[in-house]
């Protein structure tokens, strides 16, 4: 192909290659040229090829010129006796096939714009085979949708090599989608299972780049009357598993325990957790089967048991879930690093949820006061802030455990002094909400303090002062004179 220098050269010669071919099918074989700039080393040259090759291989789909059914080998048809425009479809399926591997490699190009314009290319495609399916349905009314193209997108979004966040992003407004919604789940589910059966050390990329597209899908709370389709339809059938919320939560289940079954990086598991309550375990078929994973996670200690108490709490409370040992575990978490964490608050808040009950034992909860109140002793001042109500309102619910604590009136930050003197008074009925200190830092309180205005003189020191160096024994003034 002849072509000027620079991109303007570049599109101005695809534009002529494309209007050939798409003008005789004896200009065919140009269709070499297009695919060859697509191996350029320049990307705004494949950025013109992509775009070439998207308008192309659309007016063909569209025109009905690829082969339809079982592909047979380009060889085997060129050679035989079939007629010319079944050669001819054959082979330009072929050289459309040719144009969607290419394409599924450049999602690993270095440049962002030829990614991304590769991407919605493809995805274009996938739109059109479903309008213009290149396989044959297998009963009147069956639901077509192109498996193979779409899967091969997916599998190239989960790179092994190549961090994806980006692109994964804007893939994420097809997910809005609901067939494309439900076909990334399958798609997933079969590679996440092929990847880790292929390595025996999968690569922490490949894991990230899974998170980021199994976190992205969003299912509705309930059942929609209106359904969106990329691929679209004259019709929509009720006999099609696609259309319904309930297969696609059978789909979201196998997708995240397929994900979940497998040891993941530590990292992993506190992004997997921090939206496990909100995003994951709503949307599940059956919630309880996520215990396994949320008990191993449970004995890992530090953080990542922290995260796992909201999913713990879920299953416990809404679906009855017994588990063994529950409250032991919950007290082996309470250490001096626990007013220390990113998640304090978010323990607090389930701890005290999970001890709101008046039902538990007194044993129990003297056991938890008393652990607090020991942790108590060393703890930061906004940490004591919040442990303290929450210690008081495990009193007011089990008065026998009173008498555990005392020694913090003596505290030297006066607020907590303060706070922990409602001890040795009688207790209100109501409970405080510990809800507004959970997340109080020491900078807080700091700003605080110092825009309080002091109401009297506090003295600083025993012996009054006589001047910067007025003291007879000060160090300064043996060693120092004001001149």
């Amino acid at each position: 192909m002849e072509r000027g220098p620079g991109p303007d050269g570049a599109r101005r010669a695809l534009g002529c290659l494309l209007e050939a071919v798409l003008a005789s099918r004896g200009e065919a074989n140009a269709v070499f040229d297009i695919l060859a700039v697509l191996q350029s080393e320049d990307s705004e040259e494949i950025r013109e090829a992509v775009r070439a090759c998207g308008r192309l291989f659309a007016a063909l789909l569209e025109r009905g010129e690829l082969f339809v059914g079982r592909l047979p080998s380009e060889d085997s048809v060129l050679a035989g006796s079939q007629g010319a425009t079944r050669k001819y479809k054959v082979w330009m399926r072929h050289r459309y096939h040719s144009c969607c591997n290419r394409l599924r490699e450049l999602l690993a190009h270095s440049s962002f714009e030829v990614k991304e314009l590769a991407l919605s290319t493809l995805m274009r495609f996938v739109q059109l085979e479903g309008v213009h399916p290149l396989e044959k349905p297998k009963w009147d009314g069956c639901y077509l949708f192109p498996h193979q193209l779409f899967k091969a997108v997916v599998e190239g979004l989960l790179s092994l090599e190549d961090d994806c966040s980006l692109l994964l992003s804007q893939f994420r407004e097809y997910l809005e989608h609901d067939d494309i919604r439900y076909h990334t789940m399958q798609a997933a589910t079969d590679i996440v299972v092929r990847v880790a059966n292929r390595y025996l050390e999968v690569p922490f990329t490949f894991w990230n780049n899974a998170f980021t597209l199994l976190s992205a899908v969003s299912l509705p709370r309930q059942e929609c009357n209106t359904s969106s389709f990329y691929v679209k339809h004259a019709k929509l059938s009720q006999t099609w598993k696609v259309v319904h919320l309930k297969e696609h939560r059978k789909a979201f289940q196998l997708m995240w325990l397929g994900f979940l079954k497998h040891e993941l990086p530590l990292g992993l598991y506190k992004k997997v957790l921090v939206i496990m309550h909100d995003s994951i375990l709503p949307h599940l078929a059956q919630p309880s089967l996520m215990i396994d994973f949320l008990t191993r996670a449970y004995d890992m200690g530090g953080a990542i048991s922290l995260l796992a108490l909201n999913g713990l709490f879920i299953l416990i409370h809404q679906h009855n879930l017994e588990y063994p040992d529950f409250y032991r575990k919950l007290y082996g978490l309470l250490d001096p690093s626990i007013f220390h964490v990113k998640y304090r608050a978010r323990f607090f808040h389930l701890a005290d949820l999970f001890l709101s009950s008046s039902h538990l034992p007194a044993y129990l909860v003297a056991a938890f006061a008393k652990r607090l109140s020991r942790l108590a002793l060393t703890a930061p001042p906004e940490a004591l802030l919040m442990v303290l109500p929450f210690i008081c309102n495990l009193l007011r619910r089990h008065p026998a455990c009173r008498v555990l604590v005392s020694m913090l009136c003596q505290h030297y930050h006066p607020e907590v002094s303060q706070a922990a003197s409602v001890i040795n008074q009688a207790l209100s009925v109501s409970e405080i909400s510990i809800a507004p200190l959970l997340e109080l830092t020491a900078f807080e309180i700091f700003e605080r303090n110092l825009k309080k205005k002091c109401q009297e003189s506090v003295p600083l020191q025993f012996i009054p002062a006589q001047g910067l160096l007025g003291l007879q024994d000060d160090l300064c003034a043996q060693h120092f004179t004001l001149s």
